[in-house]
């Protein structure tokens, strides 16, 4: 029982490590690990941002999704894609990246790179798979946000 009890607070801590809202100038950047409700009842979200997911994106999803789920499995016709393209959201993902070494072996490394939601939705599932992809953060644009009407 105790076994157990470690590995829920080990994960709740490894979570947390994904669970961060930062602020630029040119855009809000959002831990993955979040779900849906607990963006809502964060204090540093922006109002707005809440009220855009409130409002479109939990007709379609559940509260407890999280955001690395649901933006792993969208497709381009669902109605969040269409939402999140009009607040210009990027993606940036962990994916493994094969490179040949100076001994002529191949190395294997995590690589992060940012994707377009477009690029995203268009790879397909078994792709992601292949690739070892992990969604880590969700960069909204301000403008995107700014200019979106509730």
């Amino acid at each position: 029982m105790e076994n157990t009890e470690n590995i829920e607070k080990e994960t709740m801590l490894q979570d947390r490590d994904f669970k961060y809202i930062l602020q630029d100038t040119g855009a809000i950047y959002v831990g993955a690990r979040y779900s849906y409700g607990e963006l809502l009842e964060e204090e540093m979200a922006a109002f707005k941002l809440k009220t855009i997911i409130s409002h479109y994106i939990l007709k379609d999803v559940d509260a407890s999704t999280t955001l690395e789920s649901h933006f792993y499995y969208m497709t381009e016709d669902s109605f969040a894609y269409q939402t999140f393209r009009e607040l210009k959201v990027k993606v940036r993902v962990s994916a493994w990246e094969e490179k040949k070494g100076l001994a002529g072996k191949m190395k294997r490394r995590y690589k992060d790179k940012i994707y377009t939601l477009k690029e995203l939705a268009e790879l397909n599932l078994a792709r992601k798979k292949q690739a070892g992809m992990i969604i880590r953060e969700i960069i909204f644009s301000k403008l995107g946000v700014m200019t979106f009407t509730v």
